[in-house]
Protein backbone atom coordinates (compact mmCIF):
# COMPACT_ATOMS: atom_id res chain seq x y z
CA UNK A 1 0.00 0.00 0.00
CA UNK A 2 1.08 3.47 -0.57
CA UNK A 3 2.11 6.35 1.61
CA UNK A 4 0.17 9.45 -0.04
CA UNK A 5 2.02 11.24 3.15
CA UNK A 6 5.91 10.00 1.96
CA UNK A 7 8.42 12.72 0.71
CA UNK A 8 10.42 12.65 -1.67
CA UNK A 9 13.91 13.41 -0.89
CA UNK A 10 14.98 13.69 -4.59
CA UNK A 11 11.86 16.50 -4.95
CA UNK A 12 12.69 17.58 -1.49
CA UNK A 13 16.06 18.49 -2.78
CA UNK A 14 15.20 20.11 -5.87
CA UNK A 15 12.81 22.10 -4.28
CA UNK A 16 15.34 23.70 -1.60
CA UNK A 17 18.07 24.04 -4.89
CA UNK A 18 15.18 26.05 -7.36
CA UNK A 19 14.30 28.34 -3.98
CA UNK A 20 17.99 29.10 -3.39
CA UNK A 21 18.82 29.89 -6.97
CA UNK A 22 15.67 31.95 -7.05
CA UNK A 23 16.94 34.66 -4.16
CA UNK A 24 20.87 34.01 -3.98
CA UNK A 25 22.80 35.82 -6.66
CA UNK A 26 27.12 36.47 -6.17
CA UNK A 27 27.61 40.11 -6.13
CA UNK A 28 30.77 38.74 -8.35
CA UNK A 29 28.08 36.93 -10.76
CA UNK A 30 25.84 40.15 -10.94
CA UNK A 31 28.22 42.94 -12.18
CA UNK A 32 29.88 40.58 -14.21
CA UNK A 33 26.39 39.94 -16.31
CA UNK A 34 25.92 43.49 -16.01
CA UNK A 35 28.71 44.50 -17.74
CA UNK A 36 28.47 41.64 -20.56
CA UNK A 37 24.88 42.67 -21.27
CA UNK A 38 26.65 46.10 -22.23
CA UNK A 39 27.81 45.92 -25.81
CA UNK A 40 30.00 49.27 -25.65
CA UNK A 41 31.30 47.95 -22.32
CA UNK A 42 32.46 44.68 -23.71
CA UNK A 43 33.37 45.77 -27.38
CA UNK A 44 35.90 48.60 -25.31
CA UNK A 45 36.98 45.37 -23.54
CA UNK A 46 37.69 43.57 -27.05
CA UNK A 47 39.34 46.37 -28.64
CA UNK A 48 41.64 46.62 -25.80
CA UNK A 49 43.09 43.29 -25.21
CA UNK A 50 43.50 43.37 -29.20
CA UNK A 51 46.12 46.15 -28.73
CA UNK A 52 47.19 44.39 -26.07
CA UNK A 53 48.12 41.53 -27.95
CA UNK A 54 49.26 43.49 -30.42
CA UNK A 55 51.58 45.13 -28.83
CA UNK A 56 53.75 42.05 -27.59
CA UNK A 57 53.16 39.88 -30.74
CA UNK A 58 52.70 42.28 -33.60
CA UNK A 59 56.73 41.96 -34.26
CA UNK A 60 56.48 38.42 -35.19
CA UNK A 61 55.02 39.93 -38.22
CA UNK A 62 57.69 41.72 -39.90
CA UNK A 63 61.05 41.52 -40.83
CA UNK A 64 62.13 44.80 -39.60
CA UNK A 65 62.08 46.21 -35.96
CA UNK A 66 62.28 49.47 -34.18
CA UNK A 67 66.40 50.20 -35.04
CA UNK A 68 66.46 48.75 -38.60
CA UNK A 69 66.85 51.30 -41.54
CA UNK A 70 65.82 50.70 -45.00
CA UNK A 71 67.93 52.49 -47.34
CA UNK A 72 65.71 51.53 -49.96
CA UNK A 73 62.52 52.81 -48.93
CA UNK A 74 63.00 56.09 -47.02
CA UNK A 75 59.58 58.14 -46.04
CA UNK A 76 57.89 55.40 -48.00
CA UNK A 77 53.94 55.08 -47.80
CA UNK A 78 52.51 51.98 -46.95
CA UNK A 79 53.75 48.99 -48.70
CA UNK A 80 53.80 44.92 -49.24
CA UNK A 81 57.62 45.32 -47.55
CA UNK A 82 56.75 47.78 -44.94
CA UNK A 83 52.67 47.34 -44.02
CA UNK A 84 52.26 50.74 -42.41
CA UNK A 85 54.99 52.62 -44.37
CA UNK A 86 58.67 54.00 -43.61
CA UNK A 87 59.96 57.21 -41.57
CA UNK A 88 61.80 59.85 -43.21
CA UNK A 89 64.99 57.83 -41.10
CA UNK A 90 63.85 54.99 -43.43
CA UNK A 91 62.83 52.85 -40.30
CA UNK A 92 59.69 50.45 -40.65
CA UNK A 93 56.76 52.37 -38.54
CA UNK A 94 54.63 49.36 -38.14
CA UNK A 95 57.54 47.57 -36.01
CA UNK A 96 58.00 51.50 -34.04
CA UNK A 97 53.99 51.21 -33.74
CA UNK A 98 54.39 47.80 -31.70
CA UNK A 99 57.46 49.23 -29.87
CA UNK A 100 55.35 52.52 -28.98
CA UNK A 101 51.94 50.58 -28.44
CA UNK A 102 53.35 48.03 -25.58
CA UNK A 103 54.98 51.00 -23.88
CA UNK A 104 52.07 53.30 -23.78
CA UNK A 105 49.87 50.22 -22.25
CA UNK A 106 52.95 49.25 -20.07
CA UNK A 107 52.75 53.13 -18.59
CA UNK A 108 49.41 52.87 -18.41
CA UNK A 109 48.73 49.61 -16.69
CA UNK A 110 51.82 49.97 -14.35
CA UNK A 111 50.59 53.73 -13.17
CA UNK A 112 46.98 53.44 -13.15
CA UNK A 113 47.01 50.00 -10.69
CA UNK A 114 50.24 50.69 -8.83
CA UNK A 115 48.78 54.49 -8.18
CA UNK A 116 45.32 53.21 -6.82
CA UNK A 117 47.04 50.85 -4.55
CA UNK A 118 49.12 53.63 -3.12
CA UNK A 119 46.04 55.73 -2.95
CA UNK A 120 44.21 52.96 -1.06
CA UNK A 121 46.83 52.46 1.57
CA UNK A 122 47.32 56.47 2.25
CA UNK A 123 43.52 56.75 2.11
CA UNK A 124 42.28 54.26 4.43
CA UNK A 125 45.54 54.52 6.84
CA UNK A 126 44.39 58.45 7.51
CA UNK A 127 40.80 57.07 7.97
CA UNK A 128 41.68 54.45 10.57
CA UNK A 129 44.23 56.21 13.01
CA UNK A 130 42.65 59.55 12.81
CA UNK A 131 43.90 62.71 14.91
CA UNK A 132 47.64 63.82 14.48
CA UNK A 133 48.22 60.79 11.87
CA UNK A 134 45.91 62.12 9.56
CA UNK A 135 46.70 65.74 9.98
CA UNK A 136 50.10 65.09 9.55
CA UNK A 137 49.52 62.64 6.54
CA UNK A 138 46.85 65.13 5.29
CA UNK A 139 49.74 68.00 4.97
CA UNK A 140 51.72 65.83 3.25
CA UNK A 141 49.00 64.84 0.42
CA UNK A 142 48.34 68.78 0.26
CA UNK A 143 52.01 69.33 -0.21
CA UNK A 144 52.34 66.98 -2.59
CA UNK A 145 49.00 68.51 -4.57
CA UNK A 146 50.50 71.88 -4.83
CA UNK A 147 54.36 70.41 -6.40
CA UNK A 148 54.29 71.58 -10.26
CA UNK A 149 53.88 67.85 -11.66
CA UNK A 150 55.25 69.35 -15.64
CA UNK A 151 57.96 71.17 -13.96
CA UNK A 152 59.35 67.42 -12.26
CA UNK A 153 58.43 65.60 -15.16
CA UNK A 154 60.79 68.46 -16.98
CA UNK A 155 63.91 68.48 -14.34
CA UNK A 156 63.82 64.40 -13.91
CA UNK A 157 63.92 63.67 -17.54
CA UNK A 158 65.98 66.48 -18.71
CA UNK A 159 69.39 67.72 -17.32
CA UNK A 160 68.87 67.98 -14.15
CA UNK A 161 67.66 64.31 -13.78
CA UNK A 162 70.83 63.28 -15.72
CA UNK A 163 72.67 61.07 -13.51
CA UNK A 164 69.67 58.89 -12.65
CA UNK A 165 68.68 59.57 -16.41
CA UNK A 166 71.76 57.32 -17.34
CA UNK A 167 71.10 54.72 -15.27
CA UNK A 168 67.22 54.23 -15.89
CA UNK A 169 65.76 53.84 -19.67
CA UNK A 170 63.19 57.07 -20.06
CA UNK A 171 60.04 54.99 -20.14
CA UNK A 172 60.57 53.91 -16.65
CA UNK A 173 61.92 56.87 -15.27
CA UNK A 174 58.97 58.58 -16.76
CA UNK A 175 56.57 55.52 -14.20
CA UNK A 176 58.33 56.69 -11.55
CA UNK A 177 57.41 60.56 -11.91
CA UNK A 178 53.81 59.48 -12.57
CA UNK A 179 53.54 57.11 -9.78
CA UNK A 180 54.44 60.21 -7.31
CA UNK A 181 51.98 62.92 -8.84
CA UNK A 182 48.86 60.18 -10.42
CA UNK A 183 47.74 58.90 -6.96
CA UNK A 184 46.88 62.07 -4.27
CA UNK A 185 43.59 62.60 -5.59
CA UNK A 186 42.29 58.95 -5.13
CA UNK A 187 43.70 59.03 -1.79
CA UNK A 188 41.82 61.89 -0.83
CA UNK A 189 38.66 60.55 -2.00
CA UNK A 190 39.47 57.67 -0.46
CA UNK A 191 39.93 58.85 2.86
CA UNK A 192 36.70 60.56 3.04
CA UNK A 193 34.79 57.59 2.03
CA UNK A 194 36.80 55.87 4.61
CA UNK A 195 35.75 58.01 7.46
CA UNK A 196 32.13 57.59 6.80
CA UNK A 197 33.10 53.63 6.97
CA UNK A 198 34.63 54.08 10.49
CA UNK A 199 31.50 55.21 12.25
CA UNK A 200 29.47 51.99 10.71
CA UNK A 201 29.19 49.34 12.93
CA UNK A 202 30.69 46.65 11.43
CA UNK A 203 34.27 48.36 11.92
CA UNK A 204 33.37 49.54 15.36
CA UNK A 205 32.53 45.78 16.55
CA UNK A 206 35.96 44.70 14.77
CA UNK A 207 38.09 47.28 16.62
CA UNK A 208 36.12 46.52 20.14
CA UNK A 209 37.35 42.44 19.41
CA UNK A 210 40.91 43.43 19.18
CA UNK A 211 41.55 42.87 15.06
CA UNK A 212 44.37 44.37 14.37
CA UNK A 213 43.99 47.61 12.31
CA UNK A 214 46.13 46.32 9.24
CA UNK A 215 43.30 43.19 9.02
CA UNK A 216 40.66 45.89 9.38
CA UNK A 217 41.62 48.02 6.99
CA UNK A 218 42.08 45.28 4.35
CA UNK A 219 38.78 43.13 5.41
CA UNK A 220 36.60 46.31 5.92
CA UNK A 221 37.57 49.04 4.44
CA UNK A 222 38.72 48.13 1.34
CA UNK A 223 36.41 45.92 0.05
CA UNK A 224 33.47 48.67 0.77
CA UNK A 225 35.21 50.80 -1.53
CA UNK A 226 36.02 48.41 -4.00
CA UNK A 227 33.97 49.64 -6.82
CA UNK A 228 35.65 52.76 -6.42
CA UNK A 229 39.02 51.34 -7.07
CA UNK A 230 38.58 49.45 -9.71
CA UNK A 231 36.98 52.46 -11.77
CA UNK A 232 39.81 54.58 -10.73
CA UNK A 233 41.92 52.34 -12.54
CA UNK A 234 40.50 52.44 -15.83
CA UNK A 235 40.70 55.81 -15.42
CA UNK A 236 44.03 55.54 -14.04
CA UNK A 237 45.48 53.82 -17.08
CA UNK A 238 43.93 56.26 -18.85
CA UNK A 239 45.62 59.35 -17.56
CA UNK A 240 48.64 57.52 -17.22
CA UNK A 241 48.81 56.89 -21.44
CA UNK A 242 47.61 60.39 -22.08
CA UNK A 243 49.86 61.77 -19.85
CA UNK A 244 53.06 60.42 -21.64
CA UNK A 245 51.50 61.15 -24.79
CA UNK A 246 51.48 64.92 -24.05
CA UNK A 247 54.80 64.68 -22.30
CA UNK A 248 56.86 62.95 -25.00
CA UNK A 249 54.74 65.08 -27.73
CA UNK A 250 56.70 68.76 -25.85
CA UNK A 251 59.59 66.93 -25.39
CA UNK A 252 59.45 66.12 -22.17
CA UNK A 253 58.85 62.81 -21.48
CA UNK A 254 60.38 59.97 -23.38
CA UNK A 255 63.42 60.11 -25.25
CA UNK A 256 64.53 58.41 -28.45
CA UNK A 257 65.83 55.72 -28.72
CA UNK A 258 62.71 54.32 -26.58
CA UNK A 259 59.82 54.83 -28.36
CA UNK A 260 56.06 55.84 -27.73
CA UNK A 261 52.80 56.75 -28.77
CA UNK A 262 53.62 60.28 -27.67
CA UNK A 263 57.16 59.80 -29.50
CA UNK A 264 55.37 59.09 -32.34
CA UNK A 265 52.48 61.53 -32.70
CA UNK A 266 55.46 64.14 -31.85
CA UNK A 267 58.15 63.20 -34.41
CA UNK A 268 55.26 63.33 -36.78
CA UNK A 269 53.22 67.03 -36.22
CA UNK A 270 55.59 69.17 -37.89
CA UNK A 271 55.72 66.97 -41.50
CA UNK A 272 51.82 65.80 -41.45
CA UNK A 273 51.33 66.92 -45.06
CA UNK A 274 54.69 65.13 -46.31
CA UNK A 275 54.47 61.93 -44.54
CA UNK A 276 50.54 61.29 -43.34
CA UNK A 277 50.78 58.07 -42.38
CA UNK A 278 53.83 58.38 -39.88
CA UNK A 279 50.74 60.93 -37.83
CA UNK A 280 47.79 59.25 -38.17
CA UNK A 281 48.99 55.70 -37.75
CA UNK A 282 50.17 56.33 -33.57
CA UNK A 283 47.25 58.72 -33.50
CA UNK A 284 44.64 56.64 -34.38
CA UNK A 285 46.03 54.17 -31.99
CA UNK A 286 46.50 56.36 -29.26
CA UNK A 287 42.60 57.37 -29.81
CA UNK A 288 41.49 53.42 -29.90
CA UNK A 289 43.25 52.96 -26.43
CA UNK A 290 41.86 55.90 -24.46
CA UNK A 291 38.53 55.11 -26.48
CA UNK A 292 38.53 50.83 -25.30
CA UNK A 293 39.34 52.07 -21.54
CA UNK A 294 36.40 54.89 -21.56
CA UNK A 295 34.14 52.49 -22.68
CA UNK A 296 34.95 49.92 -20.44
CA UNK A 297 34.81 52.59 -17.46
CA UNK A 298 31.29 53.32 -18.67
CA UNK A 299 30.47 49.96 -18.47
CA UNK A 300 31.93 48.82 -15.31
CA UNK A 301 30.03 52.43 -13.47
CA UNK A 302 26.80 50.87 -14.95
CA UNK A 303 27.70 47.05 -13.45
CA UNK A 304 28.75 48.42 -10.24
CA UNK A 305 25.30 50.65 -9.91
CA UNK A 306 22.83 49.34 -7.22
CA UNK A 307 20.19 51.01 -8.86
CA UNK A 308 20.86 48.48 -12.11
CA UNK A 309 18.01 45.59 -12.55
CA UNK A 310 20.11 43.58 -15.11
CA UNK A 311 20.79 41.14 -12.93
CA UNK A 312 19.44 37.78 -14.65
CA UNK A 313 15.91 37.98 -14.72
CA UNK A 314 15.21 35.39 -17.13
CA UNK A 315 16.94 32.80 -15.04
CA UNK A 316 14.80 34.05 -11.92
CA UNK A 317 11.79 33.99 -13.82
CA UNK A 318 12.30 30.76 -15.14
CA UNK A 319 12.78 29.15 -11.77
CA UNK A 320 10.11 30.86 -10.04
CA UNK A 321 7.54 29.67 -12.57
CA UNK A 322 9.44 26.08 -12.33
CA UNK A 323 8.74 26.14 -8.23
CA UNK A 324 5.35 27.58 -8.66
CA UNK A 325 4.34 24.17 -10.88
CA UNK A 326 6.06 21.72 -8.53
CA UNK A 327 3.76 23.30 -6.06
CA UNK A 328 0.70 23.14 -7.67
CA UNK A 329 1.61 19.38 -8.55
Amino acid sequence: MTNLNAVDPAAVAQDAHLESADVVIGKTTIIFRRFLRNKTAVAGLAIFLALTVFSFIGGFFTQWDKETIDPFNIGMPPSADHYLGTSQAGIDLYAMTVEGTRISILIGLVVGLVSVLIAAVYGCTMAYFGGKVDKVMLFILEALIMMPALLVVAVATSGGGAGLKRDLPSWLLLIIVLLVFSWMGTARLIRSMSMSLMQRDFVKAAQYMGVPPRRIVWRHLVPNIGSLLILDITRGVTAAILAEVAFSFIGIGIKVPDVSLGVLIGQATSQVQTFPWMFWVPLTVMFLLTGSLAMMNDGLRDAFDPSSTSSGKAKKAKTRKITAEKKAA
